[in-house]
Order: C-alpha cells, then structure tokens, then sequence
C-alpha cells in the first residue's frame, strides 16, 4: 500500500506543484515549440501561461516572438508592450517591438524603442544599425549620415555600415563618395550583397552596362531570391543585346513571383522581338489580369491578336482604346482592317472615314520591328504614350534597396552555432510518419504490442518528422493530456496507471512539453524498470532539451550523459530495436564522435533497410569523415527511399 501511494503521488505531481513551477513549465514548453519553429503550438503553450498567470512579462514576451515569425506584427508589437508594462528593464523586448513597428512601417515609434534600448545598453550595435535604417526610410538623410558616422567610428570592421553609407551618398547624388564608400565596404566584406548591388546601381546610372551585369550577378549569386535585381539584370542585358540572358532573368523573376507586372510586361515585348507571339500574348493577359485598364498592356495585346488572326479579339481591344481616347487615328485604321478582314465593310469604311476626315495628309505606319537602339529605350510604368507601346517599361521612382535589419531574430530562432543538418531522432508519436513514400509506413514489434494490448486513447505511432502542428492538433493533443490526467486520478492498478503514464508522455511529446513527459516516464520506470519504450521515449525527451537549453548557454553534457543512458538501457532490453541504435547514433553525431555514429546507422539499417533517415546521416557522418564518395552514396540511397532533402545535400557536398 504505502508503494501505491508514492506511485500515485509521483504520477499526479504535474498537478500538485505549485501554479508557479506550473507556468514556468509552460513557458519552457513554449520555447522548446519556438526552438523547434512550431509557432502555432508555442502560442497554445504561451496561451495558457498567461491564463494562469498574467502579470509573468516572459509569457506576453515569447508569444510575440512567436507571433512575430509568423508575420503577425501588430499582435507581436501589442504583446511585447504588455511585456514592457510588466518589466520595463528587459531591452531585447524594446528591440522586438522596434522591428515589429518597422515592419508595419511605424519608423518614428521605432526609433523610440532603438532609443531606450540605447539607453540601456549604448555599445548596442543592432540598436544603432537598425534607427539609422529608420531615419533613411523617413528621409532623414543628414541624421542618417551622423549615424553612420558614428557607427563607422564604433565598429570600423564593419561591411554593412560602409555599403549602406554609400546608398545614403547615391540618393543625395553622391556618386564619388559613393563609389570611395563602396571600395572600402568590399574590402572589409566582399560577401556583402548590399555593397554590390549599390556597385550596380552606380553602373546603370553611368550606363555601363556590362559592369553592372557582373555586380548583378555577384548581388544574385549571394542573395539569389531577389525579383528586382533579375528584372533590373534583364533591362541591363537588353542594353548589352543579350535577348537570352535577359529572358531567362525575366523567366526567373516570374518563377520568384508569379503576379510580377514589369517582369510579364517586358517578358511580353521581348517574346514579341524574338517573334514568339503567342506566349507573348499570354503574358500580355496576365498583365491586363492584374490591371485591367493598363492602356499599354491592351495595346500590344491588340497588335499581336490583329498579326496573329485573332480579329474579334482585336476589335474588343482596340474599342477598349478608342472608348479612352476616341481620337487615335492609329487604333481606328487598325480597328478598321479588322472590319474589312471579317467582311463588316460598313463598321470598317466608318472607321476609315474618321481617319481620313481628321488626316487626311497623316501617314500610318505599320508596326515596325525592333532596331538596336529601340530595344535600348524605356518608359515609365504610368506613362501612357502610343508611340512607345513597345518600349521596356521601368518603375516610376527607383525603389529604395530594402535594407535587411540587424537583429537576433533573423532567420531560425536557434542559435545557428548549434544549427545541425541531420534528420531528427524517432521516438512515439501520435501522429503517423510523413515520408514522401506514403505507402510506407515505420513498425516497430513493442509499439504494435502496446497498441494491440493496451488499447490506448489515440494509437502510438513512431515517428521522426512530424508537421507542425495546428491550432486544432495542438487543442486535441491538450485535450487527451487532461482526459489521460482525469484516468490517471482514477487508476487504482500499477499496471494500467503505467500504461497512461506513457500515453501521457507521448502527448506531452507532442506538444514539446517535454519537462512532464520526463516525469510521467520516470513514474513509469519507477512502475516497471524493465520496459524499453519508456527508455526510448525518455531519451528522445531529454535530448530534445539538451538542444534547447544549448542555445542558452547551459551545460548539456551531464543531461546528454542521461540520455545515452537511457538509449543504452533501452538497447539492453531490446537489441532488435533499429530506431534507438538510429538515435543513439544521432547523439554520437551532435557529439561530433562520427565514428561512433555510423556503427549504430550500420546497426539501424542491418536490422531496417527502409531507414531513410539513416542513410542520410550515415552519409554526413562519413562526409565529416573525409569518406566523401561513400557518403554520397548513402544521400541517394535516402533520396531513392524517399526523403528528397538528400538531393540538395548531395548538391551541396559534391562541390
């Protein structure tokens, strides 16, 4: 009996602690959720904190981070100010609600934040980057120029403060100060695509061309998802006469973004200089499906429906035209031939008597081709003039570059030093495994035995790349945790509470709750020593906080220690188990011992040659062991199982 109740007490401890160590437990779940880039999850766990307790400032904090990385600004910028209302000498706060509001285009309210996060901490280099950005977005060019002066005598090493200089110096017509800027913002950082594509910007202002096609494409190679500099490489490779270069820039642009007006439009005219109407038809739709009074667009649509044979598609345009200005002489005697051509000889000769009535003496050219220097000229977007229907068309104002702000939330919310690209650990789950072979799914004997015997609230699966979850997921997975607690009250056997414990445990995976699932697994091994899963499961769990808590500066390697222990007990008691060699390979691999790693990869795929996700890290662990070829090979084996990532890992090491 007195065993029952410690039992008891051990399973029911998540709820008998205190409403403190409970919502410091949520916190660390949520961030654990942020880690792992599960955002919709991380805001439930942040949700709930809150509920508990909403006077803890790091809850309203992390949740805006959250809200942040899924482009919520405005929800973000409301969170952190919660967050400022409760701690208000927390500065990495002041500089999430600044970049908040330079997202939502609030500058001044920006640089409010950047000032009292300078107060606080002046040697701030992000802080000072970031206001002067904003000052350069409000115009205010001279406060710029002093910041960056200042930044520039703080930090002499460093690139970006040269480059972006040299933009301000560009925009108040500069250019030789520009240019000196740029040569010493290279020299310190030749990777610095915001030095180059100033460079180029400089060269098309000069018209030097086929410098400024080389400093594109540096700016491309670096920075390759930029629509504009594809479009800008075009209009510079027209100028060189480079017609294929130009559309596959254009070709590119559009494959970037789909809804690109300058890169359809001048696709358009350019399809129409090589003589492929058709297409050149279709883009001219699409441009006219975004703006469908674009004069332009239904222009040259109407030339290429005329030459092509498409008469009643003409006329439509054409009278789309006169209807706008009814005294085009040109549209008319199209719109004329037209008439004729389809046999509307009244509709055509009334057409024809407007022209000849109103010019008489007027000559009506036809519609030329191309020369070399045609192809050279441009139009701005907004100007509506005939006689440059097939001019490439140019933004109205040179749109400022956008500049990338400095900050610890750029990119993944992990701390890129331990950044890993290797597939992640198998362990229970309660969602199905997601490999692109749908028809194959993982089976492991215990778990299909637990299953079969225990009759569990949701079915346990192995799994080792879940999807994010959903808001509705992540509710269901809350909803099972207190359905699993509620039977939890009510067990009264060792047997049946352990095998709750670890449904709970899983759930609590699930939902990166990972501190509880420890506990639940450590009650069950309390129950029953002798079981494999729970050991399994409680090594996964712990090195999914090892991950964490590393990105915070905290020693993980007496909690590694525990997680190999628990991956070797599982082994002693189940050596026919591939997936916990697998993942004990994968911590040999964190722990950079590849030696070690790929002896448990061959254990994990002697006993299931179906293991993508071991081919692919045996292959970087004999990559990391100068094995290059052999390492190669096991990428495409994970590739050819279905895991496709393989293939861009094969790009990138076989270079």
């Amino acid at each position: 009996m007195p065993r029952r109740i410690i039992i008891v007490i051990l399973a029911l401890l998540p709820l008998t602690l205190s409403a403190q160590f409970n919502v410091d437990r949520l916190i660390m779940s949520g961030r654990s959720a942020l880690y792992y880039e599960d955002y919709v999850l991380a805001i439930q766990h942040f949700n709930r904190a809150i509920s508990s307790k909403p006077y803890v400032y790091e809850a309203w904090y992390y949740r805006g981070v959250a809200k942040y990385y899924l482009d919520d600004f405005a929800g973000a910028e409301s969170d952190c100010t919660e967050a400022i209302n409760l701690n208000p000498y927390v500065t990495g706060i002041y500089e999430l609600r600044g970049l908040c509001r330079i997202r939502e285009k609030k500058y001044e309210e920006a640089i409010a934040d950047y000032d009292r996060a300078l107060k606080d901490d002046p040697s701030g280099q992000n802080y000072w980057f970031n206001r002067m950005l904003c000052r350069i977005e409000l115009k205010d060019y001279d406060r710029a120029q002093l910041e960056l002066d200042t930044i520039i005598q703080k930090w002499n090493k460093y690139a970006r403060a040269y480059s972006v200089k040299a933009g301000v110096c560009l925009i108040q017509n500069d250019t030789t100060a520009a240019a000196k800027w740029l040569d010493r913002a290279v020299e310190l950082d030749p990777y610095d695509w915001e030095s180059w594509l100033t460079r180029a910007n400089i060269s098309m202002a000069r018209q030097n061309w086929k410098e400024a096609d080389e400093q594109l494409g540096k700016v491309i190679h670096l920075k390759p998802k930029m629509v504009a500099c594809y479009v800008n490489r075009a209009l510079v490779r027209l100028n060189i006469n480079n017609l294929r270069g130009a559309m596959g820039d254009y070709d590119m642009a559009l494959e970037l973004d789909p809804d690109n007006f300058l890169a359809h439009y001048n696709r358009g005219l350019l399809r129409v200089q090589v003589g492929d109407d058709n297409r050149a038809i279709d883009d001219f739709d699409y441009v006219i499906s975004l703006e469908p009074e674009n004069i332009m667009a239904i222009y040259n649509r109407a030339l290429l429906r005329h030459k092509t044979g498409d008469l009643r598609g003409a006329i439509k345009d054409y009278t789309k035209i006169l209807e706008q200005f009814p005294n085009f002489w040109t549209g008319l005697y199209r719109r004329a031939d037209c008439y004729r051509r389809l046999g509307m000889t009244s509709q055509a000769e009334l057409d024809e008597f407007k022209v000849f009535k109103a010019q008489m003496d007027k000559h009506i050219g036809i519609q030329p081709r191309w020369t070399k220097n045609q192809a050279r000229l441009t139009r701005k977007k907004s100007e509506i003039d005939f006689d440059k229907y097939n001019q490439i068309v140019v933004e109205d104002e040179e749109k400022a570059v956008e500049h990338e702000y400095e900050s610890v939330y750029r990119g993944k919310v992990q701390n890129r030093k331990f950044e890993i690209d290797y597939m992640p650990m198998y362990h229970l789950s309660l969602m199905r495994y997601n490999n692109i072979l749908k028809a194959y799914q993982l089976f492991d004997k215990s778990v299909e035995r637990f299953n079969q015997k225990s009759k569990p609230l949701h079915v346990i699966y192995v799994n080792c790349n879940p999807n994010s979850l959903t808001v509705e997921q992540s509710r269901q997975a809350f909803a099972l945790t207190d359905s699993l607690t509620a039977l939890i009250w009510k067990s009264k056997k060792d047997e049946e509470t352990k095998k709750l414990l670890l449904q709970r445990a899983v759930a609590n995976t699930v939902v990166q709750n990972y501190g509880e699932a420890i506990d639940d697994l450590n009650t069950f091994v309390s129950i029953d020593p002798d079981d494999p899963l729970a050991f399994w499961q409680r090594g996964v769990c712990q090195a999914m906080t090892n991950e964490v808590s590393a990105t915070k500066g905290i020693d993980f390697q007496i909690r590694s220690a525990s997680a190999m222990t628990d991956f070797n007990r599982a082994i002693e008691l189940d050596d026919q188990n591939a997936y916990v060699y697998y993942d004990r390979g994968n911590l040999y691999f964190a722990q950079a011992d590849y030696a070690k790693a790929i002896e448990d990869y061959n254990r994990a795929i002697d006993l299931n040659k179906n293991l993508a996700e071991a081919y692919f890290n045996r292959g970087l662990a004999l990559i990391h062991s100068d094995k290059r070829k052999e390492g190669i090979a096991d990428l495409s084996k994970a590739g050819e199982l279905g895991l496709y990532s393989a293939y861009s890992m094969i790009k990138k090491y076989s270079k």
